[in-house]
């Protein structure tokens, strides 16, 4: 395809058109950036839904950084590698785009140029004859109205969108007009199986299949999954020292993990932790009244505290000790819920049951311990190994371990997590898996010594009140091998849970 002169490009200022073509290669014949080989678990969700869901677009969401733009570039490559045509393949990032700001109706703007200037034809003249064409909206909740665009486009077009975004809050409030026209799929840090696919070139596939959340329901799905665990055991821990000592975002796994811890600490606050707070924290109609100095010292907390349920106390307290001002929990409150709606943090709720609000705090779960590691520049060791070296930090660890768990637990579609808090004689639990109304829980007891007794109490509380419906619990650990006489508890280590997808 040839090139057309600036003159040509239809009311879109000269350095955007310019952008476009950057951004689109393959228009012209020329390759796209240098990929990396290793496809995400998500990758064949992805390509399965575009060309045969059930709804027009389907948005990817996912925090910074976790390869959402390199998922979307790995599809383009594998369409123009089929033959697909390249002139039927339309690409826009949104991020830090300024020039897109001249334009009334971005996302229906560039629409028409492409059809006009590119495709050289409507999206529903090319899906006639039989080629539709794929669109990809790259960081497309920085927009404030990408929701009735893509409504719109999908509405009037029959084209393939794809649509990503790291602002789960931006990416919510779309949903409503787009009801029925999109699915989602969500995409965190690394999977541990993923980290033993990059690194080591083991192929542990997932046990919890795509739609298979009643299995999970069933005591002998965990059984099965503790002794998946004992199966891979070798390659399983190998991959979990990894994860322990670099965390789950892909670049920490660069240059086949060489590049020194210190430099990827650098590298996450800087593309993460700052991204979010600096340039997400300005986006909307109210930014300008956030405080980014804030926001820092309440990320900062979120990491000192990953994995517990500080109280509202706690949190002023801390802050107005930190900033010298008067911090109030409503203010507090909102800045959690800014960096849960980052994907930063998952905000953990208490259990309510009979639609009655219960009292307790939220509990906080980093997206990745290797965030607290380079914000904190404190780094604590989860693997068995890293723990018997240095014993003084097991406390902190099992902080971690639960951070981790609960974080993972929250990433599984349709699966409803909560935390129990101590309520009178009923002890607390770390974590309640809710399907339909059939529970599990969940509790953490990362340590070298496990008192079968006394740390399974909060679990066989909870079972044993047949109010509750769960007829199990999940005992997470440090090491393989715990035994547990009651038949009602599963033991298996955090590593082997945490291959479950």
């Amino acid at each position: 395809m040839e090139r057309p002169a600036l003159f040509d490009f239809a009311g879109l200022p000269g350095q955007l058109a310019e952008r476009l073509y950057e951004a689109n290669p393959w228009w012209v014949g020329k390759p796209g950036r240098v990929l990396p080989k290793y496809r995400r678990w998500a990758y064949g969700l992805l390509r399965r839904k575009l060309e045969r869901g059930l709804a027009p677009a389907v948005v990817l969401r996912g925090p910074r950084q976790v390869g959402k733009t390199t998922l979307q570039e790995q599809l383009i490559e594998e369409l123009l590698s089929e033959g697909f045509p390249s002139d039927h393949i339309f690409r826009v990032q949104f991020d830090d785009l300024p020039t897109l700001k001249a334009l009334r109706e971005p996302i229906l703007s560039l629409a028409r140029w492409f059809q006009k200037y590119v495709l050289g034809r409507t999206f529903n003249e090319a899906a006639h004859a039989g080629c539709p064409a794929y669109v990809f909206l790259d960081e497309v909740q920085n927009l404030p109205d990408w929701a009735a665009q893509v409504k719109a486009l999908v509405d009037t077009h029959t084209v393939r969108v794809l649509v990503t975004g790291s602002s789960a809050l931006r990416i919510e409030a779309g949903r409503d007009s787009l009801a029925g026209r999109i699915t989602s799929v969500d995409v965190g840090p690394f999977l541990l199986r993923e980290v033993a696919g990059l690194t080591l070139g083991a192929d542990l596939g997932p046990r919890l299949s795509e739609n298979g959340l009643d299995a999970m329901m069933d005591i002998e799905f965990w059984r099965s999954l503790a002794e998946y665990g004992l199966q891979n055991k070798e390659m399983r821990d190998r991959a979990f020292d990894l994860f322990s000592e670099r965390g789950g975002y892909p670049v920490a796994y660069a240059q086949e993990a060489s590049v020194p811890w210190p430099q990827v600490a650098d590298q996450l606050n800087e593309t993460v932790i700052n991204r979010v707070i600096q340039h997400d924290l300005r986006l909307g109609q109210r930014g300008r009244r956030r405080d980014q100095r804030l926001l820092e010292e309440v990320f900062r907390l979120t990491c000192r505290y990953a994995g517990q349920a500080p109280s509202q106390a706690v949190y002023v307290q801390e802050l107005r000790q930190a900033l010298a001002a008067n911090i109030g929990w409503t203010r507090v409150l909102s800045y959690l819920r800014f960096l849960d709606g980052s994907l930063l943090i998952k905000v953990v709720d208490p259990l309510e049951l009979r639609l009655k609000r219960v009292r307790g705090n939220k509990k906080i779960c980093l997206s990745d311990h290797s965030l607290r590691a380079s914000w904190l520049q404190e780094t604590i060791p989860l693997s068995p190994v890293g723990l018997q070296q240095a014993q003084h930090l097991t406390d902190l660890a099992g902080h971690l371990a639960e951070s981790a768990a609960g974080y993972f637990l929250s990433g599984i579609p349709h699966l409803d997590l909560a935390h129990f808090p101590e309520r009178g004689a009923e002890p607390e639990v770390d974590f309640i898996i809710t399907i339909g109304e059939r529970r599990v829980p969940v509790e953490i007891k990362y340590r070298r010594q496990i008192d079968p007794h006394r740390d399974t109490v909060g679990l066989r509380a909870f079972v044993e009140k047949t109010v509750y419906n769960a007829p199990f619990g999940v005992l997470v650990t440090l090491h393989d091998h715990v035994r547990v006489q009651d038949p009602r508890v599963i033991p298996l280590p955090l590593s082997t849970l945490l291959l479950m997808r």
